[in-house]
Formats: structure tokens, sequence, C-alpha cells
């Protein structure tokens, strides 16, 4: 396990670099932001001064060069907006966003779980059907509209729950139910698909015969070899969310990295735009590494230094 977690350091640590390389290529592609910064009438020497405050007269290849020299010492630059580190802008807004994420993955897991195994026992039946309506209009319909559908009915119409910011408990639920209802969708899809797989094979048949519950039967025995196909699609979702959450976090004007990216996105923002790149490569990269130690978890047979 040492030797492969080892590995995965390694090439997170590649892949990371190509990260910053394929962003800053296209941040510096995109447009000068000395002139977002400056006003129209600010002249030519006023523009030379700031792009050489910035480095930003400099070629690429050397601007690429410091960028990478100093982010090895955990400095990924000056926001040209905020005049604050970026890398410490995005971690303050970190936590926000992690709490938007775990919340909608609560909320998907909590009720995809007993819905898709109740769908895959029952095949057929009204429940199932029903789930598979509900679970294609979840798939269907995109975050961003559910946000704004439920601001109208919870927060204009029926006055029941904030419409925006970060406060309470209950400032969290609009915006983590919006983000949660495609993934609740797709994980009742996924179980269901799953269980009725795995239902008809010979150790649940046998599980059967030995005069085992049918509830135990399903969630200790065909339950839980659904789980490594689960697991791998929930930890891709979940890295999902941190990049998919931008507009959910500007429609409910959530404080999380989304929303500082979006904002620093119109103001040509280059550090802080790289630094959210890297630090949501990073958190996606380690829910990955995590995917695969539970992996084992689950089933022992698989051994992550036999694929090294």
């Amino acid at each position: 396990m040492f030797i492969y977690i080892l590995n995965r350091t390694i090439q997170a640590f590649i892949v990371l670099i190509v990260v910053s390389l394929i962003v800053f290529l296209i941040l510096h592609a995109s447009g000068d932001p000395v002139e977002v910064l400056l006003p129209p009438e600010a002249s030519e020497a006023q523009v030379k001064e700031l792009r050489h405050h910035f480095g930003l007269d400099k070629p690429l290849w050397i601007q690429y060069g410091l960028f990478i020299k100093n982010a090895v010492q955990g400095n990924l630059g000056v926001s040209f907006y905020h005049g604050e580190p970026a890398l410490k802008l995005v971690l303050e807004r970190l936590p926000a966003s992690l709490e938007l994420v775990l919340a909608s993955m609560l909320i998907s897991l909590l009720l995809a779980v007993p819905i898709g195994v109740l769908a895959g026992t029952r095949r057929g039946t009204f429940l199932d059907r029903a789930s598979l309506l509900g679970s294609l209009v979840g798939i269907s319909a995109p975050p961003f509209w559910i946000g704004i559908v439920f601001i109208f009915i919870f927060s204009v119409e029926l006055q029941w729950l904030p419409s925006s910011g970060r406060g309470d408990w209950t400032h969290l639920i609009l915006p983590a139910s919006s983000l949660a209802l495609y993934r609740l969708a797709l994980f009742i899809r996924l179980i269901r698909a799953s269980i009725l797989d795995v239902l008809p094979q010979d150790f649940i048949r046998t599980a059967r015969s030995k005069g085992i519950s049918e509830k135990k039967v399903v969630f200790k025995h065909a339950l839980k070899n659904t789980l490594i196909p689960f697991v791998t699609i929930a930890g891709m979702q979940m890295g999902s969310l941190l990049a998919g959450a931008i507009v959910t976090e500007r429609i409910f004007a959530w404080p999380g990295m989304g929303r500082l990216f979006l904002d620093s996105l119109g103001n040509m923002d280059f550090p802080v735009i790289i630094a959210w790149a890297l630090v949501t490569a990073t958190l996606f990269l380690l829910i990955n590494l995590i995917v695969d130690i539970v992996y084992v978890w689950l089933d022992p047979r698989i051994r992550h230094e036999k694929k090294t």
C-alpha cells in the first residue's frame, strides 16, 4: 500500500504540473488582464508600469518558470484584483465549497441507497416505475434550472427557506438539494441496475437456500457486491461537484470557491484562477486515492501492489 500511495503521489505531482501548464497557456491566450484593471483612459506609461509590476512583460516561458519555482514553495502568486495571496483567497473559500459538496452527497446517498435497493428488489412495481420516472427527470434537469425553481417555490412563494447566503443550516438546504438531484437520480439507477444484476447470481441463491432472511440477503450480500462500481461513480461525482458547483454557488450567492472563480474570471485574475484549478485538481486526485483505498476494504482480494 505504501508503494502504491507513493506512486500515486508522483503521478499527482505530474498531473498538477500539466494542469497548471494548460490553464496558464489558456489564460494568457485569452487576453490581457491589464486592460481590465486599468480604465480606458489610462496612458501607455501606466499600462507598461502595471504590466511590469505583475511580471506580464516577461516572455511566457519565463513567467511559467517563475510560477513553478514559487509554486513549489507554496506561493501561487498574488491576486491582481484583491492584492492578497491567491492560494489564501481560495483556501478561505474551500470550507464553504466542501460544506456544500458534502451536504449534497449526503442527501444523494441517504435517499439513493434505499430507493435503489427497493426498486431493484421490486422490479415492475409502482415504486420501481416511479423511481425510474423520477430519476429520468433528475438526470434531465440542469442543476442551475432546479436551483432557480427551488428559489421561486420555497423562497419566493412559500417563504420557507432563505434564497441566498451562508448562515445556519437552512441556508444549505436549497443549494445542496439542487446539486443533489442529478446525483440522486444517477445513483438510484446505478444501484437498481446493480441489484438486478446481482440477485440472479449463484451466491445469492446459496444464501437464500441456507435460510438467511431476505433482508439480510439483500443488504449484506447483494448490496455489498454492488458497492465497488457504485463507489467509483460516487467518487467521480464528488470530484465533479467541486468544479460543477460554480453556477449553483453564483445562483445562491454561496461564498465558495466556485463563486470566487467566476468573479476572478470576469476580472481576469490569473493567479486566483490558477490557484482554484490546482486546489480543485488536488482534491479530485485525493478523492480518487481514497476511492482506491476503499476498494481494498470492500474487497480484500484487491491488492494495489500487484497493479504497480
